[in-house]
């Protein structure tokens, strides 16, 4: 099955959960469907879903929670 590569929307902050006090949306080795959130990019206080655009499994992350990212960069795999 062919890898997918989630980008992040714009530059901003990555977060993988709602708040700092909810559980993460996914963790790698869970299942996703076309249109799950996965997580958010944070930009002038709005936040922005990045989301599955295919099904598959989550393989892994490539950027860790809270971490700056510019427009583009992949931010988790999903096969």
């Amino acid at each position: 099955m062919a890898k997918q590569t989630l980008r992040a929307p714009l530059p901003g902050v990555f977060f993988r959960r709602p708040s700092p006090d909810e559980a993460v949306f996914k963790e790698a080795g869970d299942t996703v469907a076309a249109g799950d959130t996965v997580g958010l990019v944070e930009a002038m206080k709005s936040f922005f879903p990045v989301e599955a655009e295919t099904g598959g499994t989550l393989v892994r992350f490539l950027v860790e929670d809270g971490t700056p990212v510019d427009a583009d960069d992949a931010i988790a795999e999903i096969e």
